[in-house]
């Protein structure tokens, strides 16, 4: 087994290499030491502000016994300053913070929530679309469409995170998987904290009830998935909804934000498979309406939602460099540099912010035809028309790497 993995992965591994290591030391002296040294930027400091004010809030709010919240928090700590345990706990701490608050959701006092809206999402739906898309696609089902809106709602949403993680550790540079990690944290925090400050009801709820006002004691309701128990002769849905801890959720949808995500990731790695990626992304849309579990504006809301987490990631954490077989393969991980890539950042050695104070632009169109003697200049000739067509291409030829930088390739190439 070694023997294969050596072979498949680390054949093209480029000399004394490290930046895919993994730590595997369990002395905290290390972290700790690592820890002095460190010094915050602003973003990184907002960052773990967050984390801890939220994991601040369910400590406080969630109702265990105080010295086993302290004890789970100490264990908790504990693997965060053991390097080897501590380099994915700490990548991953948005994920352990979405999940806590998620799971406390449930416990908030009734009086410090926000009133449910019942009706604002049907509405936006028909102002929006003309009509409702869920009542629409759920007015005719039967067991065929009930498994095709089943597999991706019921199974892949929840196999899909693991699945793919695995592929980008694997597959993708170093850095990938740890940028995965921080924007799938982000967008199920961000769509949790939303769905808390503004309830609202999903389609299946307007199925039962209609529109008029609901409650926090009422419990979810499995929607579409109710004939997948029935046809399977099980109540696994109908159980796991009515322990639901955010009963009304439907704005945004994780279940489209996920999935977005998850196809964005993928797409920037493997960029020829992307019309895979975003018909899968289609198929789950499809579903959850089917299902009567989101409206439409619910799957947009969380697609853009991820759109943004991804393109913020993008440009601080994801390498500019994807097209190497596997993690192994890189030399060097070159990251986007976005004071370059700022075009209100002007650089003075950047021969398009040359003045153009005392420089004779004035030509005669008959004279691109002439051949002239002394030294061509940049704004000589045909390319005279349009000063930053000119200076562009010299501007590229003087600073190749401009906003990133090209990295060392191995001969491996990924066969996307």
């Amino acid at each position: 087994m070694t023997s294969v993995f050596r072979r498949l992965f680390l054949s093209e591994r480029p000399a004394y290499s490290h930046i895919a290591d993994l730590e595997t030391s369990f002395d905290p002296r290390i972290s700790l030491k690592r820890l002095r040294r460190y010094r915050p930027t602003w973003s990184e400091a907002a960052h773990y502000a967050l984390m801890a004010g939220v994991s601040l809030y369910v400590f406080v709010e969630f109702p265990a016994h105080l010295l086993l919240k302290i004890a789970a928090y100490s264990c908790l700590g504990l693997l965060f300053v053991m390097p080897a345990t501590g380099q994915f706990f700490f990548n991953g701490l948005p994920i352990l913070v979405w999940l806590s608050l998620y799971f406390m959701s449930s416990y908030i006092p009734a009086s410090q929530r926000s009133k449910i809206t019942v009706k604002v999402l049907p509405a936006a739906e028909t102002i929006l679309y003309g009509d409702n898309l869920s009542d629409i696609l759920a007015a005719s089902t039967n067991p065929v469409l009930d498994i095709l809106a089943w597999l991706p709602y019921g199974i892949f949403h929840f196999g899909a995170p693991f699945v793919v993680a695995a592929i980008l550790f694997l597959f993708a540079p170093p850095t990938v998987l740890r940028g995965y990690a921080h924007a799938f944290g982000y967008v199920n925090l961000i769509g949790v904290i939303i769905q808390n400050g503004f309830p609202s009801a999903p389609p299946w709820y307007k199925g039962l009830y209609g529109l008029k006002a609901a409650s926090y004691d009422m419990v979810a309701s499995p929607g579409g998935l109710e004939r997948i128990d029935q046809l399977f002769g099980i109540s696994l849905y109908e159980k796991g909804f009515k322990h639901s801890s955010v009963v009304f959720g439907a704005f945004p949808s994780l279940h489209s934000g996920c999935a977005t995500l998850e196809a964005l990731f993928f797409s920037y790695c493997f960029p020829k498979l992307k019309p895979l990626f975003f018909a899968y992304v289609c198929w789950l849309w499809w579903s959850t309406m089917y299902l009567t579990h989101h409206y439409f504006v619910d799957l947009v809301a969380g697609s853009v939602l991820s759109f943004v987490m991804f393109t913020y990631t993008k440009y601080t954490q994801l390498p500019v460099d994807t097209s190497l077989w596997c993690r192994w393969s890189y030399a060097q991980i070159d990251k986007y540099d976005i004071a370059k890539l700022d075009p209100l950042r002007a650089n003075s050695n950047d021969v398009e912010n040359v003045p153009l104070r005392g420089v004779e632009l004035d030509f005669e169109l008959n004279s691109m035809d002439e051949t002239s003697s002394r030294t061509p200049s940049i704004f000589d000739g045909p390319t005279s028309v349009s000063r930053s067509s000119a200076t562009s291409n010299t501007s590229l030829a003087e600073h190749p790497t401009e906003g990133i930088v090209s990295p060392s390739r191995a001969n491996k190439q990924r066969y996307d």
